[in-house]
């Protein structure tokens, strides 16, 4: 397994470009399965999660080209309906195929999926989702098995907004009979993708960015081509980590509007900020100090709870107490005790963590548990005194493109070591 090894205490400095988001790729790579032929996703993120949804695709029939951010998907010659555990246990999102293949073919059999190894997040939502337009389910020695001669509209609700639940609903409905309307719809940028580029393939959809979804379903959709948009988390952690180190850096294809909460708490917390069309600045005043800021996390437009744990890591070096809750995922702190590792003053309350700021971090040994844990553990190394060890750094591959590789170019002394022993 590799490592990174950080010397900290470098100001970030330059021009960054932010990828392309990762959670969009995810949604929108299984909505090809609703087409046959090839279909072109281009800004797609090189990151261990789409390589895995790839081989998962690839187990179906699905033939795949990846190079230079560009991924081709051709689905004309879709060979099995079964997403077997090898594959799904890996991430969570492979779940996202049990909408197409259902739709499209009247069966799917899909593993009950794996990902991040923290809380209870079940699939209950999805599930009851296909039930509701006419699928028959059953579970059976750990796959989901699902048919329907054919799905047909309906009304759906979701108790609690989910986006892989509106994503694999709003999928399935594209083929269904008649019209479904899935209300208390998740609104996150990655579902409006999702559903322009189902637009695009052919599907009648109304109701984009609201709560509100109506699809009439279509007796079948074409290949067509997409662009991804910018990773909202990605550009979350880099400003956050100019803002540690006390740095000032230009985030590059970036999407403003989509992170206005982290970008509001990032002024309030004493940072400038100079935000244009597909351009962030960011970077401090002389003499300027990091102001402690509490947040919670809600669902989008909200602060999002894939920002928290890189936001406990900032808060670690503000000049007094702040406190951070996450009411999306009552349990994502484990965090916290390496964060403590590291000089942090950190006490967990249930959902809540009460941070007292800190003169300085000072580098340690650290184990990442999961993908943004390990971001907050490198931001953290990046602003301790000292050299700092994060390992098991596989978690942060899965959803950060090369990240070491831009905070090199920014100036932050980091090295990936491969095969480190624990």
């Amino acid at each position: 397994m590799d490592k990174f090894v950080i010397t900290g205490g470098n100001p970030l400095k330059g021009n960054v470009q932010v990828s392309g988001a990762k959670n969009a790729a995810l949604a929108i790579m299984p909505a090809t399965l609703l087409n046959s032929g090839e279909n072109i996703l281009y800004n797609t993120p090189e990151v261990n999660d789409v390589y895995t949804m790839t081989k998962l695709l690839n187990n179906l029939g699905v033939e795949s080209e990846f190079s230079d951010f560009v991924l081709k998907l051709n689905t004309s010659n879709i060979t099995s309906q079964t997403a077997p555990y090898e594959h799904v246990k890996k991430m969570r999102a492979s779940v996202y195929v049990l909408g197409p293949l259902l739709s499209r073919f009247g069966y799917a059999k899909v593993s009950l999926p794996g990902g991040c190894a923290w809380g209870p997040r079940p699939i209950n939502l999805h599930l009851e989702g296909m039930k509701k337009l006419g699928a028959e389910i059953e579970l059976d020695e750990g796959y989901i098995i699902a048919k329907a001669k054919k799905l047909h509209g309906t009304r759906i609700h979701f108790d609690v907004s989910s986006v892989g639940a509106t994503g694999n609903v709003l999928m399935a409905a594209t083929l269904a009979k008649g019209t479904t309307v899935i209300s208390n719809a998740a609104v996150e940028p990655e579902i409006t993708l999702l559903a322009e580029y189902l637009i695009k393939m052919g599907a009648k959809i109304n109701g984009l960015n609201t709560s509100v979804l109506e699809i009439e379903g279509v007796d079948e959709l074409r290949s067509e081509n997409v662009t991804n948009i910018p990773d909202r988390i990605e550009a979350g952690t880099l400003l956050i980590a100019a803002a540690m180190t006390y740095g000032k850096i230009t985030l590059e294809n970036v999407e403003p509007k989509h992170i206005d909460a982290v970008l509001g708490k990032l002024e309030d917390s004493g940072v400038k900020l100079i935000v244009q069309d597909k351009s962030i600045e960011v970077s401090f005043e002389n003499g300027n100090f990091i102001k402690p800021v509490d947040v919670q996390t809600s669902i989008y437009p909200g602060f999002p709870t894939d920002m928290q744990a890189q936001w406990t890591a900032y808060m670690c070096l503000a000049e007094g107490t702040s406190m951070v809750t996450d009411t999306i995922y009552l349990d994502r702190f484990k965090h916290v005790p390496e964060l403590n590792r590291l000089g942090a003053d950190i006490e967990t309350r249930e959902n809540s963590v009460i941070i007292k700021g800190v003169k300085k971090l000072k580098g340690a040994k650290v184990m990442s548990t999961d993908l943004r844990a390990s971001a907050s553990l490198v931001l953290a190394g990046l602003a301790a005194h000292g050299t700092t060890e994060v390992l098991r750094i596989y978690h942060l591959d899965r959803g950060y493109q090369r990240i070491e590789e831009k905070l090199i170019n920014l100036g932050a002394q980091i090295e990936r070591v491969a095969g480190a022993e624990f």
